[in-house]
């Protein structure tokens, strides 16, 4: 179960179309735990769940970790409350940091590509990697107005970041972006929108693999596991067991077997839920987990199962 830790809100700064930036510090002032670049929290919103906000600041920084959420017209709960509910001097719950989305650092250039509000995790890599003098660039589109301008105020005096505001000015193409052909050395990054994920993911389909790297912050459709059947599923700490229907949640199925299970997306791409499993054969259909780390962990919000019977370690 992940670590949890109760942090005061000191400020709240407007920072972009309907974004609030939240600067979160221990009550006592004392540091916080280290963190990665890339890294993105849950917030605990009361009656609602945790909701996973990527950190935006810079990893240098020990005596505050901020995130920028921005209200969203189908929110589930989280960026209403952050924006409606919360105030400075608030007492939050927040888990530990977690990283799914690391700058991958034996590259010689970074590329990275945000839309909208996708720009938080990149702040915090585009401050690391000034930090240790790399070479990068950050192409940040909207429309309208930027989010977190203030925040990436001594980025931009770098030269580094080029904003793309496409109500008044053509989406420049991917080949602009991303500089064509994939170059020796060169790592992309993206996050933003679904659209502009699988754009992404269309240009960089013939990159070498491991040279990019994309972060999503909504979960996407998932089809129907493929092979997925009924199961047993067996808690190798307690021995409970319980059948599984083919498709149906391994989470809810854990929990009610009495397992702490964390979760925030439910959809497979912030890393809450991630369990050990040791006998069977897991479906995996996240999009965190590297290969190595399938063989021996697994996302419960969406793995299924190909095999009559799955052990986990939960």
């Amino acid at each position: 179960m992940a670590r949890h830790i109760r942090l005061v809100v000191r400020r709240i700064i407007a920072d972009g179309p309907d974004t609030r930036r939240l600067l979160l510090q221990d009550p006592d002032g004392w540091p916080l735990p280290k963190w990665r670049a890339g890294a993105h929290l849950d917030l605990h919103v009361p009656e609602v769940g945790a909701r996973a906000y990527s950190l935006c600041g810079d990893t240098a920084t020990q005596d505050c970790w901020e995130i920028a959420v921005r209200r969203e017209a189908g929110s589930r709960g989280g960026s209403a409350w952050v924006h409606d509910v919360l105030n400075e001097g608030d007492v939050v719950t927040v888990s530990m940091p977690r990283c799914t989305f690391p700058i991958v650092l034996d590259s010689s250039r970074h590329v990275m590509v945000a839309g909208g509000i996708g720009v938080t995790p990149l702040l915090a890599m585009a401050h690391e990697l000034e930090r240790r003098g790399a070479l990068w660039e950050l192409h940040l589109l909207f429309r309208g107005e930027a989010p977190c301008i203030a925040a990436m105020e001594g980025l931009l005096r770098t030269g580094r970041i080029q904003l793309y505001d496409t109500a008044r000015q053509a989406r420049p193409s991917w080949d602009a972006l991303l500089g064509g052909e994939p170059m020796p050395g060169l790592h992309a990054y993206c996050c933003g929108p679904q659209a502009m994920i699988d754009g992404f993911a269309e240009a960089t389909a013939g990159w070498p693999a491991g040279t990019t790297s994309i972060e999503h912050f909504i979960p996407p459709p998932l089809p129907a596991a493929e092979g997925a059947q009924p199961y047993t599923l067996c808690r190798s700490v307690t021995g409970a067991k319980m059948e599984v229907e083919a498709g149906g949640s391994m989470l809810q199925a854990l929990r009610a077997l009495g397992a702490k299970v964390d979760a925030s997306c439910e959809g497979g791409i912030c890393g809450a839920c991630e369990v050990r499993w040791l006998e069977g054969e897991p479906i995996h259909r996240d999009r965190v987990l590297s290969p190595d780390r399938r063989r021996t962990h697994l996302m419960a919000c969406v793995a299924q199962c190909g095999s009559a019977r799955l052990v986990v370690e939960a």
